[in-house]
């Protein structure tokens, strides 16, 4: 047994004789979250942490408590509101149920500081850490006394009544969960108290915890004691506030307590007596306080993790009304502690909580709508029976109807259940965009299965990796990259294209179609897992918005791997519409043809894209429809395509992340009203929400900058195998709505979203979500490599972001970089310039110094030395670089790259086009793009142009 001994404070006696007249008067707190509590390791925490904080253990002797060394009791049980207001057996005691720890404290020995360092002190001995013990023997007024606080005059008579209408009777709780943290909180509630009360004015109690006075003090007493304010319901926050900042400043609380000495000269039983006779005239009208900002990490621990903490207050013989705060990170919990009509409870924390989150919410947010219960495969069926002749697929192989279509699907369907593979499995698809694959993909879900598309583009040992990481049994691979995957697989072109009987329908709107990979902030991918039930809800709005029918047919030239393509596929399917197949890649060349020729009316593609189009002068006719997505739309993007695509197209930016199924907020594009510097992102389609919230969890008001978080039917399970980023980015609401959060920026401006970029480190590059630290472990990995820094830059072509890495290291070279991550990362992820630096500069708190690293295309312009004589070829190609990347072409000498000087995928296309109308005979297509990607130098690109056509060359005068 220790020596803890300390006499009972005027403010304690105060509290037992309370405790006589209105029991319990109990602090009790809640750690609410997921695990299971072993019996014998709790009660061996408990004991541990009691016996640093001796609080735990007191027991009164007259006027004195003394530490007995008995630990509290640890009860395990049903529910912890069961217990809320029966007596208390000792000083503290512990209940644990299903889901939450109940911590129950008389307010007699600790106060709400006192039982949270308690409390912490559980939690670390449940992880094995040595508690920070709270063994002091200091008070209030002793604390008082070795400040030499001055008295002065008495506190105001008793009289307060009640702001909740309603008989004394038992003491009852009400909660509320409020998103955010909010300053000034107790103003805040203090105004809306008054507010409630609808007149006159209201005085309120609130309890200052003296350890500001000391922060070294440890101890768990009581050393709290009230600063008094007085509000009016017309008065605002602010002004309560100053009253509470000026209160503080003049160490209010600490020059009072005249009562509580007079009280603690009474005999408890004399005061008891004395409370009960004025049970309904109080010191105040209600006691505010604030426990401040609680991690849930001190409160975790032995395999149970804490999701949220909060008190249930009393303070019954002095106020009617009890409120405190506890604020977990990004909301702030509420209780009330009453005598009175519980509705009359709910409705003061409606207003509290109305006056906390004025812009929780808005017209945009009302999209509720119904959608049939269907899935892909039933929508699917429905229209292969609407009209089996009707024409799904064009492209290189010819037509292919709806019912040739199914039966594929369902042959692939078989060959599947024959290997195995069924409901709930997911199952790899790597392909070129051809019938085989869209047969595959359907004869995936026909399966029950969820489809894995991969990039063909991409390396083969990132391939593998997505396949391992996701779990897929099996890969369907296109002939051309068999064996690239690794492990079992079929190939796509050997599957019968008949004789397979139709596969049952085995989905539901809960089971996942798609594992789709995004790049990742850990430097690994993460594989985003999407439901039917959230397609087919993007399905229903997007039919109707972008007005899909038979009639339209959308373009297919993305990857399967990039999420916009369930646009390009799903609505025209799943409408009775076609797809046309755009095989191999994207070039000068079969843009045109796509649009002319393909018979495509609509497209999905990002403002990259659109913009070379526009920067190609090309004219295409009868497009109905263009999704735009990806990224930020710019106003004169949209302007000149919409001149281009002519009037009767309509421009449609489309903006959502993977995890929130394709799209999920979308604006129509004007012309004469989106005259800003981006087109707006719009508004929240069916069954969606947007909410933006600040940094500290706060709906932020009309015109401020607030970081969108998603909810609503199409956002995703979550991610594969990834619960620790589900937590970090699915989220829930206070009012347990769940939402995602986007780490994009936006602002409502006139009813609309305005995307205003990124709250963190991830890049949008040509329509790509982009995680630098993904490409920096990846640089990491060369041998020459100490350290990477990956980050955008602006070039100077078009103001287009290009991805930079700066390379700490000996022995390294930009172009062996590259080379090293051409067999790691697809080429969207591979920088357009590597920089090698001595130093990472730093900023004065140690972090990279983004803005002091160089530029690599700030001084792209300064001549190296005068180059060597250019012929004929290399002087026309140079003029054309300069035009297209708007540089000097006389600075552009043999050795300087093309992306280095700012290019990229699509600037090379442009400037491949520009190749084929400026130099007659050049050769186009593969034969001319493939090596010039792979070493894009000037001179490089001069002689691939001489090995691949009838172009001549002199040297230049």
């Amino acid at each position: 047994m220790s020596h803890y001994r300390r006499p009972v404070s005027p403010n304690e006696w105060l509290y037992l004789a309370g405790e006589r007249a209105m029991p319990p008067l109990a602090i009790q707190l809640v750690v609410e979250g997921e695990g299971d509590l072993q019996p014998e390791t709790l009660t061996q925490a408990v004991r541990v942490a009691s016996a640093a904080c001796p609080g735990a253990r007191l027991a009164r002797h007259g006027r004195t408590w003394v530490d007995t060394g008995r630990e509290p009791p640890v009860t395990f049980t049903g529910q912890w509101s069961d217990h809320l207001s029966t007596p208390l057996r000792r000083a503290c005691e512990v209940v644990v149920t299903e889901g939450a720890v109940l911590f129950r404290v008389s307010h007699t020995v600790m106060d709400g500081r006192g039982v949270l360092a308690w409390v912490a002190d559980v939690f670390r001995a449940l992880r094995g850490e040595p508690p920070l013990g709270a063994a002091s023997v200091l008070t209030d007024y002793g604390l008082v006394e070795r400040l030499g606080a001055p008295g002065r005059r008495p506190r105001a008579s008793v009289g307060w009544r009640s702001p909740l209408a309603g008989p004394a009777g038992l003491q009852q709780w009400a909660r509320r969960t409020v998103d955010g943290h909010h300053p000034g909180l107790v103003a805040k509630l203090a105004v809306a108290v008054a507010g409630f009360t609808g007149a006159g004015r209201s005085r309120f109690m609130v309890p200052v915890d003296l350890r500001r006075h000391d922060p070294a003090l440890r101890s768990t007493a009581n050393l709290s004691l009230p600063l008094f304010l007085t509000a009016g319901p017309r008065d605002g926050w602010q002004t309560l506030h100053e009253q509470i900042l000026r209160g503080l400043a003049e160490r209010h609380e600490v020059t009072g307590g005249l009562a509580e000495r007079v009280a603690y000269r009474m005999p408890l039983g004399l005061l008891s007596g004395f409370l009960r006779m004025t049970r309904s005239q109080f010191l105040c009208s209600a006691i505010l306080s604030h426990l401040g900002r609680v991690d849930l990490a001190e409160f975790s621990g032995g395999g149970f993790r804490a999701s949220t903490v909060f008190s249930l207050p009393t303070h019954a013989p002095l106020a009617p009304l009890s409120i405190v705060a506890t604020a977990p990170p990004g909301r702030t919990e509420l209780t009330v502690a009453h005598h009175g009509a519980p509705d009359r409870a709910e409705e003061l924390l409606d207003a509290v909580e109305a006056a906390l989150s004025p812009h929780r919410h808005w017209a945009g947010n009302d999209t509720r709508r119904d959608v049939p219960a269907d899935t892909l495969t039933s929508l699917f069926a429905r229209r292969v029976a609407a009209d089996p002749d009707a024409v799904a697929l064009i492209g290189p192989a010819g037509e292919v109807s709806y019912a040739e279509l199914d039966r594929r699907a369902d042959a692939v369907a078989h060959a599947l259940h024959q290997r195995g593979v069924g409901r709930g499995a997911v199952v790899g698809l790597l392909a070129d965009r051809t019938v085989e694959a869209v047969a595959g993909l359907f004869g995936v879900l026909k399966a029950g299965a969820a489809y894995l598309p991969l990039d063909p583009s991409h390396p083969d040992a990132r391939i593998e990796r997505l396949l391992s990481d996701a779990g897929a049994p099996l890969c369907l691979a296109g002939r051309r990259h068999a064996g690239r995957a690794g492990g079992d697989h079929l190939i796509l072109e050997d599957l019968p294209t008949t004789g397979a009987p139709p596969a049952a329908d085995l989905n539901t709107p809960g089971d996942l179609a798609y594992v789709i990979y995004t790049s990742g902030s850990t430097g690994q991918p993460k594989g985003v897992q999407v439901e039917h039930g959230s397609l087919v809800n993007y399905v229903t709005w997007a039919t109707e918005l972008y007005r899909v029918g038979t009639r339209t047919r959308f373009a297919l030239f993305t990857s399967l791997a990039f999420d916009l393509t369930g646009t390009a596929i799903l609505l025209p399917l799943l409408a009775g519409g076609s797809v046309a197949l755009v095989s191999g890649e994207v070039t000068h060349e079969s843009l045109p043809e796509m649009l002319d020729r393909s018979g495509a009316n609509a497209l999905k593609l990002t403002p990259a894209h659109l913009d070379l189009i526009v920067r190609l002068r090309l004219s295409p006719t009868g497009f109905t429809v263009l999704v735009v997505g990806g990224e930020q739309l710019r106003s004169t993007v949209a302007a000149a395509a919409q001149r281009v695509f002519g009037p009767e197209c309509r421009i449609v930016n489309e903006y959502g992340p993977t995890e929130a199924t394709i799209g999920c907020v979308t604006h129509v594009f004007d012309a004469g009203r989106d005259t800003g510097a981006a087109v707006p992102i719009g508004r929240p389609v069916a069954n969606t929400a947007v909410h933006l919230l600040n940094a500290d969890g706060r709906f932020v008001a009309p015109g401020e900058t607030g970081e969108i978080h998603l909810a609503g039917r199409q956002l995703a399970r979550g991610y594969r195998g990834r619960p620790d980023l589900d937590g970090e980015r699915f989220r829930r609401l206070a009012d347990g709505t769940r939402v995602y959060r986007t780490g994009d920026l936006a602002r409502m401006s006139g009813g609309v979203l305005e995307y205003l970029g990124r709250a963190d480190g991830q890049l949008q590059i040509r329509g790509h979500r982009i995680e630098p630290a993904e490409i920096e472990t990846a640089i990491e990995t060369h041998p020459g490599v100490d350290r990477a820094v990956v980050v955008a830059r602006t070039g100077h072509a078009h103001a287009d972001r290009l991805l930079c890495a700066y390379v700490l290291g000996a022995g390294t070279a930009g172009r062996d970089i590259r080379r090293h991550l051409s067999e790691r990362l697809p080429a969207y992820m591979i920088p357009s310039a590597v920089v090698v630096v001595d130093d990472l500069p730093r900023t004065v708190n140690g972090k990279i110094d983004l803005d002091s690293l160089p530029d690599p295309f700030a001084d792209r312009d300064a001549p190296t030395g005068p180059p060597r004589a250019r012929d004929d070829l290399e002087e026309h190609l140079s003029k054309i670089w300069a035009r297209i990347l708007r540089v000097d072409h006389a600075l552009i000498g043999p050795d300087s790259d093309f992306h280095a000087l700012g290019g990229d995928s699509l600037s090379m296309l442009e400037m491949l086009a520009a190749v084929a109308a400026e130099l007659p005979g050049a050769a186009t297509g593969d034969a001319l793009a493939v090596p010039v990607i792979r070493n894009p130098t000037l001179a490089a690109v001069s002689a691939a142009i001489r090995n691949a056509t009838n172009v001549t060359t002199s040297p230049s005068t």
